[in-house]
């Protein structure tokens, strides 16, 4: 008897471990619900966020050996945040925002992706010049909603950081700030 209270035991503990894996890794990286498929994407989104963090080191190194060229004029501001999605309290959730009176854009870190919301009235197109300003930096869109209310308008993503990606989460949030820019320089001239 005390054989089977030992397993019964051991598969409780496996499948707390299991439940616990499942909750902090996002739920695009586990395709099914069994065993396999969570401890499968769990290493996956392990191996994302060590290359993250090789990415994020050498840059950090390159940052420190180039000279400082000075205050950015950008308006931008940092934002570090403790509570962040999928139960990871040790991680940070770095984010940007870049504000002007076209649009809002905020950027922020969570995991090997990017969660981006973006402000504004709205633009015919301005999805699409979005879009190509993400994929002309190596970021993936996973995920996109878009909510609109009147004339004004949400773009809520989830972008996945690609390995080639050489841009901050502060770069990131000024160019996609930028893709309005035409826009609202075209829309003054009308």
């Amino acid at each position: 008897m005390s054989h089977i209270a030992v397993e019964r035991n051991r598969r409780r503990q496996m499948n707390e471990h299991l439940k616990v894996l499942r909750s902090l890794t996002p739920c695009f990286y586990i395709k099914r619900g069994d065993q396999a498929s969570i401890i499968g994407g769990v290493i996956e989104f392990i191996k994302e966020l060590h290359q993250v963090l090789q990415s994020l080191e050498s840059k950090k190194r390159r940052k420190s050996l180039s000279p400082s060229p000075g205050p950015s004029p950008r308006p931008l501001q940092l934002t570090s945040q403790p509570d962040t999605p999928f139960g990871l309290e040790n991680f940070k959730e770095l984010g940007a925002c870049c504000n002007s009176s076209v649009a809002d854009v905020e950027a922020k870190i969570s995991g090997s992706n990017v969660i981006l919301r973006i402000i504004s009235r709205r633009i015919p197109g301005q999805i699409v010049k979005i879009i190509n300003v993400l994929e002309k930096f190596s970021f993936e869109v996973l995920h996109l909603n878009i909510s609109s209310m009147e004339e004004t308008v949400l773009y809520s993503s989830v972008i996945k950081i690609g390995l080639e990606c050489q841009l901050s989460v502060e770069e990131l949030a000024l160019e996609v700030q930028q893709s309005f820019r035409s826009d609202a320089v075209y829309a003054n001239e009308i």
